[in-house]
């Protein structure tokens, strides 16, 4: 699948509307929870400063982490979402497709992926192109194939979620450890969105939202 002839559900102007009306309304409890943990995995990225955010959408995640202190690059295929995002302001914006970054090698410190890798064409490639641009590592935030709301989204029948490819923790720690293998990676994972433990992140499997930091020896 080339970047040609793939339909990407993001170029759709409903979903780019409410994206960021999501977070605000049903999604906030959820946000708050995905920040907590991917600030954590973070903390163990030496020394990253400056940041690559793949898949960035409207830019949520990426202006938190810019009022957090790092300097932030965002990417995206989506025309829509690269502009709803440049409206807003506050990061760097690049279009551009996740298997052919336009940066040289270990330009950033450290990459992300959140919710992006479950709907790419070609995870592989993108990981393969995440490492190339980074020096310590990447952290990804992927919907948990093993929770209901998976499930629910999948029987939904919006074109989004028809795409989307979910992992659970294992498989997308064996992915990491597959696709990176040159770089020696250390995998540290955690979900959350737990009934009962909304807030926190756990080594439980069973969270809604898995985060997982990728760090390279060598």
């Amino acid at each position: 699948m080339t970047v040609e002839n793939w339909v990407n559900p993001f170029d759709n102007p409903e979903l780019v509307a409410g994206y960021e009306t999501w977070y605000e309304t049903d999604g906030r409890s959820a946000d708050i929870a995905e920040r907590r943990l991917i600030r954590w995995l973070l903390s163990g990225l030496p020394q990253a400063q400056r940041l690559l955010e793949i898949g960035v959408g409207t830019g949520h995640f990426a202006r938190w982490l810019a009022s957090e202190g790092y300097h932030v690059t965002g990417v995206d295929l989506s025309a829509p979402m690269i502009a709803e995002a440049s409206r807003r302001g506050g990061v760097y914006l690049v279009r551009a497709d996740a298997e052919a970054l336009p940066f040289s090698d270990d330009t950033f410190d450290g990459v992300l992926l959140i919710t992006a890798l479950e709907f790419l064409p070609h995870p592989e490639r993108a990981l393969q192109e995440a490492a190339r641009v980074t020096r310590h590592g990447i952290v990804l935030g992927v919907l948990n194939r093993w929770h209901p709301m998976a499930w629910k989204r999948k029987r939904s029948g919006l074109p989004v979620w028809q795409i989307a490819r979910f992992y659970s923790p294992f498989e997308l720690e064996r992915l990491a450890h597959k696709v990176l293998s040159l770089h020696n990676p250390q995998t540290t994972w955690r979900t959350t969105l737990l009934p009962g433990l909304w807030w926190y992140y756990s080594q439980l499997p069973l969270g809604a939202f898995i985060g997982m930091r990728v760090l390279f020896s060598q």
